[in-house]
């Protein structure tokens, strides 16, 4: 590996401080390392510095009542082991139990997963469905966006110069699903993958792809289509065609268009009528 300079900082002014100093082209953040360290050791970047944010005091899991902010340096695995989350947001439980294996979960974070925006995340469809947002802190203060607008396209977001994702808030606890296929589940990358989510408040239901070209997206038409509460045999299968017929896919090497145009009609029903009725679904 080529070597680098390691800076640790202990506070975000700190940090910020850091990527200030040191040339744009130059300096790496790193949360959790699982990607970034790869992608340094096969030589696809060349940093003179890599500031990790282990030390900073955001590893952190907050409910506050219905809402929950997760802490961007808050390693997957205690997101996955928190008892409350599993009950509350079962979606969220079952995307970050997607992500790579338990000893990859130990290190992996929420803000680093969101930072380096993957087309293929386990975790950007499920936040799309829960209407997370992106707390955001740099040089001018604090920001919040809309998960949907922070993500632009793949490993492309709206991550200002010199800024740090702080929190992701979830507005509220919602029955939920994630489904996805792929080959082996601990390895490979997702073929698609859906997440359902129904919003007590609005009664209303939110439909997110992931595995699409440009990068994750949400399908208002297919949340609609289901309708307010629980949704009949008739609007899942409507919601099902119409996401099916919607959403642009490519065929590569994983899978072709034709199969995972038949995978989002079918894991979106499944979600949906998991969604509806949790006690019924297991995995």
């Amino acid at each position: 590996m080529p070597p680098f300079d390691l800076v640790a900082p202990s506070t975000p002014e700190e940090a910020i401080a850091t990527l200030r100093t040191r040339p744009s082209g130059e300096v790496r953040v790193v949360a959790g390392g699982t990607d970034l360290l790869l992608d340094v050791d096969a030589g696809r970047i060349h940093p003179t510095t890599v500031v990790s944010l282990r030390r900073l005091p955001w590893r952190t899991l907050d409910w506050n009542g219905p809402a929950l902010t997760i802490g961007s340096t808050l390693p997957l695995r205690a997101l996955e082991n928190d008892p409350d989350v599993r009950v509350r947001i079962p979606g969220l439980y079952q995307a970050v139990k997607a992500v790579g294996s338990v000893a990859l979960r130990h290190r992996a974070t929420l803000g680093g997963n969101l930072g380096r925006s993957a087309p293929a995340s386990d975790l950007i469809p499920m936040l799309l469905a829960l209407e997370a947002e992106v707390d955001l802190l740099g040089p001018d203060g604090a920001r919040a966006l809309p998960l949907d607008r922070f993500v632009k396209a793949s490993r492309a977001t709206e991550l200002g110069p010199f800024e740090l994702i702080r929190s992701v808030r979830i507005p509220e606890a919602r029955p939920s699903a994630y489904l996805w296929q792929r080959v082996r589940p601990a390895n490979d990358i997702s073929q698609i993958a859906v997440a359902i989510a129904y919003s007590p408040r609005t009664n209303g239901w939110t439909v997110a792809v992931g595995g699409v070209p440009p990068r994750p997206r949400l399908f208002p038409e297919a949340g609609a289509v289901l309708g307010v509460g629980a949704p009949t045999p008739e609007a899942i299968q409507k919601a099902a065609d119409r996401a099916t017929r919607a959403v642009r896919l490519v065929s590569d090497r994983r899978a072709s268009e034709e199969y995972r145009r038949h995978l989002v009609g079918t894991l979106l029903a499944r979600a949906v009528r998991a969604a509806a009725a949790p006690e019924e679904f297991h995995r």
